[in-house]
């Protein structure tokens, strides 16, 4: 039968397919200086070998001095007198101590020799110590918690303030009181130092002065001179 095309037998072999080409994995452009090569690690350095002394060869080595041994950290001796200063008030503080006589009372049965003597040793261990730190180089660290621009002048203002406000309490508690002195020292301070809440300064100013006229009076048996509220207060 011509004309026709044959067509295979159900239960014969289904006829085969092209094969499909495999991708390879996905992987960027050749590289058109290493010709499509895969790029080479570069090598590892190997680590510095240390020296017979322990440290690296890359590290610095201290200075050495003219003779060949290494320089060490000279000590302050500025340091020194800060020393001698402590152990010269320790020791005035024990002999001054020692001079006082026998006052035992029963109000009071240590005495007065005890603390002044522990005061003074107390100063020649911490300056004993204090040496001790300074011969082996120890140095204090440089301040840097305060924000102190060093450039800045004086603010006088302020300064004569502050101490005009001393005086003129120092000048008027006997006459006035401590309640009237106190209120002009509170107030004047913190109008010196900036704060110009008048009539709450001043409320608060007389709170103070009032505490602490009280506490001075009931709490450690000390009378603040009254002035002119003698009567009152």
């Amino acid at each position: 039968m011509t004309g026709r095309t044959t067509r295979p037998d159900r239960g014969g072999d289904p006829p085969s397919r092209p094969a499909v080409p495999t991708m390879p994995d996905q992987a960027g452009p050749p590289d058109r200086e290493t010709g499509g090569l895969p790029p080479v690690p570069a090598p590892v350095a190997d680590p510095p070998a240390a020296d017979p002394a322990g440290s690296p060869a890359g590290s610095a080595a201290p200075s050495a001095g003219p003779d060949g041994e290494q320089a060490t950290a000279r000590p302050d001796r500025a340091q020194y007198g800060v020393c001698a200063f402590l152990a010269l008030v320790g020791g005035f503080v024990i002999i001054d101590a020692l001079r006082v006589g026998h006052a035992v009372s029963t109000a009071d049965p240590i005495g007065p020799k005890p603390v002044p003597i522990l005061l003074g040793v107390l100063l020649l261990i911490v300056a004993a110590i204090y040496a001790v730190d300074v011969a082996r180089g120890g140095a204090g660290e440089p301040e840097a918690g305060e924000d102190v621009d060093l450039a800045t002048p004086i603010d006088w203002r302020t300064v004569l303030l502050l101490i005009g406000a001393f005086v003129v309490n120092a000048v008027l508690i006997d006459r006035l009181g401590w309640v009237i002195s106190g209120t002009i020292l509170f107030w004047g301070s913190a109008y010196a130092l900036g704060n110009r809440h008048y009539f709450r300064n001043l409320l608060i100013a007389v709170a103070l002065s009032l505490v602490t006229f009280y506490t001075f009076a009931i709490g450690l048996g000390v009378n603040l001179p009254a002035g002119v509220l003698q009567g009152i207060l």
